[in-house]
């Protein structure tokens, strides 16, 4: 999945039950964002950012998706942990982590590499971070959605 590629429905397990991404179709622009492992210190920086972050999202009409390999039961003890406002995904299957080309092939259980897709409310993937680095990252997400206007 790169720049131009349209979404087709994800259907999901996440903290907050089944995810649609069509759901949000013409309603949000989406956050997906890929992180390699629940509460290790760079994934745990990045979702704590997102979370500080997260009334600035929901006034650009936007929402915050993130997404791991790991189990339900280890995203809702991460979530709860921190006090996660947002979803999590469990792609214990691996089949986003697939689907968006983000496995990190030095990987030995198939973690995600550490990427962010911005989707637009067409399902339209808009801007994509590869190999993110935590530091300010919210932060840069916010201003590519102030400067796409979306």
């Amino acid at each position: 999945m790169d720049i131009n590629n349209k979404i087709e429905n994800i259907s999901a397990l996440s903290t907050a039950g089944v995810i649609n991404l069509d759901d949000y179709k013409g309603k949000k622009n989406i956050v997906l964002y890929f992180y390699p492992k629940d509460n290790t210190t760079g994934c745990t920086k990045e979702a704590m950012d997102f979370n500080a972050h997260l009334s600035e999202f929901e006034a650009l009409d936007t929402v915050v998706i993130g997404v791991s390999i790991d189990t339900i039961d280890s995203h809702k003890k991460f979530a709860s942990k921190y006090d996660l406002k947002f979803p999590l995904i469990t792609d214990s299957d691996k089949i986003l982590v697939e689907l968006f080309n983000v496995i990190k092939p030095e990987s030995k259980r198939g973690s995600a590499r550490r990427t962010t897709f911005l989707i637009d409310k067409n399902l339209n993937i808009v801007y994509v971070w590869r190999n993110v680095k935590v530091s300010n990252h919210a932060q840069a997400v916010i201003d590519k959605i102030k400067e796409l206007k979306l």
